[in-house]
């Protein structure tokens, strides 16, 4: 590896419940392809495989999916040079720890979730360039999305003094606002939606936390100090690894570190975190509606209607979302799609008093 590639962090151990039907723990929405021919996980490792500036990547993922993802990127050319197979989720900051203390403590590491989209990503390579710099002085480095409207959904970043050309310390982070506040920090401007993609080296992650979450790392460590290794593949001890405490890296580290930088990027970005999001992203028909699959739409409106399977008929009409697939159908109004946690924790309920 040439001293000055960038060693890319792909975390996919999410569940991705908020796409269900589709979307399920045992196979997790950045293995489907969602806004185009490739999954998500294929698209986010064919933004860093520019041989120039990154090396092969660090995966750190659960280990049920292993044999699903090393396929996947096997088909566009990405050989991971290691996946860290997680036994049990433990949060991002355990997973990240995971990668700083299998990487060389002077590599810059570049963690990106797997489940992101990026329709400029010429752009997010351009900010990633100028984070460098400030990553070898010893800064966290986050990517702060330019926000495009008063959402809700994300936490925010405010940015302070200037650090460099388009590199600024961060002021504070600020968590998930109400309409009105997310309304004023458009208007205040020098706010931006954290997406929760960073640029460190090695050892400054660790010696973080090492100083604000010792016991995270220590956890981790000895997980890692009784792994199963194979080529290439790295399992944490199970018993061990599970007495890690679950805790984001924001919470854990990046929110208290006082060396935190932002660059802000308008990169048409989006984490697809609802089927709202996804109709807003994708390609739609005159009518407004984004199909996909075995679809007819007659006299249908601004829809989202997708198929894994069944032929899909809608007549008549509008702002639904209508997701099906070999077992299940998922049928809401438009805007109200955070509401599928609703019907996720209904059925696991089922399920459990149903074995009970």
């Amino acid at each position: 590896m040439a001293a000055a590639q960038i060693i890319p962090v792909i975390l996919s151990g999410g569940s991705g419940t908020r796409l269900w039907p589709l979307s399920r723990p045992e196979r997790p929405k950045q293995l489907h392809a969602l806004t185009g021919a490739s999954t998500m996980l294929q698209m986010t490792a064919a933004r860093v495989t520019d041989p120039d500036l990154f090396a092969p990547p660090i995966v750190v993922a659960s280990g049920r999916h292993v044999g699903e993802i090393e396929e996947q990127l096997g088909e566009i050319g990405s050989r991971p040079q290691l996946s860290i197979l997680e036994p049990v989720g433990r949060n991002t900051a355990a997973a990240i720890a995971l990668a700083a203390l299998e990487a060389p403590a002077s590599a810059l590491l570049l963690v990106m979730p797997s489940d992101h989209v990026i329709g400029l990503p010429e752009r997010f390579l351009a900010a990633v360039r100028a984070a460098v710099p400030a990553a070898r002085e010893g800064h966290l480095l986050t990517f702060g999305i330019a926000p495009e409207r008063p959402e809700t959904g994300y936490g925010y970043i405010k940015r302070g003094a200037a650090l460099a050309e388009g590199v600024f310390a961060v002021e504070r982070f600020v968590e998930k606002p109400d309409a009105a506040t997310a309304r004023r920090y458009l208007a205040e401007g020098g706010y931006a939606w954290n997406g929760g993609i960073f640029l460190f080296e090695a050892a400054t992650l660790l010696a973080g936390l090492e100083a604000h979450a010792p016991d995270i790392l220590a956890q981790v460590r000895l997980s890692l100090d009784a792994a199963r290794r194979e080529p290439a593949r790295v399992t944490p001890n199970p018993e061990l690894f599970g007495a890690v405490r679950s805790k984001s890296i924001d919470h854990a580290l990046m929110e208290v570190h006082d060396r935190v930088a932002v660059v802000p990027v308008q990169m048409d970005w989006s984490d697809v975190g609802s089927w709202d999001a996804l109709h807003e992203i994708g390609a739609k028909d005159e009518d407004g509606n984004r199909v996909f699959g075995d679809t007819l739409v007659i006299d249908t409106k601004s829809c989202l209607v997708h198929s894994e399977g069944p032929l899909v008929v809608t007549v008549g009409v509008h702002d639904l979302i209508v997701v099906a697939t070999g077992d299940a159908v998922l049928i809401m109004p438009r805007g109200d799609s955070q509401r599928v946690k609703e019907a996720v924790e209904r059925l696991a309920a089922t399920s459990q008093e149903g074995q009970a």
